[in-house]
């Protein structure tokens, strides 16, 4: 059993996807960009929003013009994240078995740090630590976050295992020695995510607290 677990947040806690791709086409539409359709968002999302909105905008858009879409895209989901965004099925109840079991609960997000915290208060009170990207050397697969946790929460990196949807969750927890639970209900699929090193796959979360406590 590990005595902690690290969650990614969208795709993994949370289905975030509405609220996002309503931000991003927000920003594009603000400087006249064609937008994107929902599944192209999806494909964009993993590596922070300064990736997703330089994904976003056409090709060719220049580094001032992607900085000003991002601003605009940051101001616009600041006060839009909620809007349709809901915890996964099973998820709350994973989160107070783990609790029950002794089990110490964590997020490290590629989100902006302010709407990490603000999303974990209002759906997910019993998370003990989270982490967003304060600047963008802290962003995944970057393990710097993760390793904060671990002090944090003063255990070594065998102690705890990473639970994310994406390949890049996957180089994070390998980059911070770390094993991974990649999860099927998120932003990237069971085949991506066996190909990008998985140690485990969870396809509920029946799954994931089983791999965890053993229960």
């Amino acid at each position: 059993m590990y005595k902690a677990v690290i969650f990614d947040l969208d795709g993994t806690l949370l289905n975030t996807l509405t609220d996002l791709y309503n931000s991003v086409n927000h920003a594009l539409r603000t400087f006249g960009f064609p937008e994107r359709t929902i599944d192209e968002v999806r494909r964009f999302i993993g590596n922070g929003v300064k990736k997703l909105m330089e994904r976003s905008t056409p090709v060719g858009t220049d580094e001032e013009t992607n900085a000003e879409c991002l601003d605009v895209f940051r101001e616009h989901y600041l006060l839009h994240m909620a809007d349709n965004t809901a915890p996964y099925e099973g998820v709350n109840e994973l989160i107070e078995k783990l609790r029950e079991n002794g089990i110490k609960t964590a997020v490290v997000s590629n989100k902006l740090h302010p709407a990490v915290v603000g999303l974990c208060k209002d759906y997910f009170p019993g998370i003990e630590c989270a982490i967003g990207v304060s600047v963008e050397e802290e962003r995944k697969p970057n393990p710097v976050n993760v390793l904060k946790v671990l002090d944090v929460f003063g255990i070594t990196a065998d102690e705890c295992i990473y639970v994310g949807d994406s390949e890049v969750d996957v180089q994070t927890a390998h980059n911070a020695s770390l094993k991974c639970i990649g999860v099927t209900w998120g932003f990237r699929d069971e085949k991506e995510l066996i190909e990008n090193g998985a140690d485990f796959i969870a396809h509920n979360t029946d799954e994931v607290l089983k791999q965890v406590s053993g229960c």
